[in-house]
């Protein structure tokens, strides 16, 4: 189980500035948070090295890049033994329309989130990506119609107020 690291109001709301603009300046987050620039630095790097910030992600929009298209698929995978399912995780992690993998307990062993051009292609994948494999025992999909992303992620019990809300 990961370590958690004790984090104080300067490094919670530094995340959620963060969070919510990565391109923000150590300046102007300094100039936000009430501390001087090489401060910010500090805790923003310490941040890093003790991996409570993990990356920078560039988002794209998978309709404006052809897959308009994007779904959950529920995989079963029989047998369920290391050797079979390492290679699967890998070979589905490794496929472009693969958005995220979740390995879960109960009746489904992993929930992928793709995106694809059109139901003709969902098809494609599903038949010859996952169905094709020996080891997949059954693919449910779903199908998504809307998403959401939520708020920062911040420990419990930690209660920062949030930023004012855009009208």
């Amino acid at each position: 189980m990961a370590e958690t690291v004790v984090l104080d109001p300067v490094d919670l709301h530094l995340l959620r500035l963060l969070q919510n603009d990565a391109r923000s300046t150590y300046r102007d987050l300094a100039a936000q948070v009430g501390v001087a620039p090489s401060t910010c630095l500090d805790r923003v790097t310490r941040l890093r090295r003790s991996g409570v910030i993990l990356g920078h992600q560039l988002r794209l929009d998978p309709a404006k890049l052809g897959r308009g298209l994007q779904a959950l698929l529920l995989v079963q995978v029989r047998p369920h033994r290391r050797e079979l399912v390492g290679p699967f995780v890998e070979r589905i992690r490794a496929l472009p329309e693969s958005r995220t993998v979740f390995h879960l307990t109960g009746p489904d062993d992993y929930l992928v989130h793709v995106a694809v051009a059109d139901m003709a292609d969902l098809q494609r994948l599903v038949l010859d990506e996952f169905t094709a494999r020996r080891e997949v025992a059954r693919v449910e999909t779903r199908l998504i119609f809307q998403q959401w992303d939520c708020g920062p992620l911040l420990p419990p019990g930690q209660n920062l107020p949030k930023p004012a809300e855009q009208a």
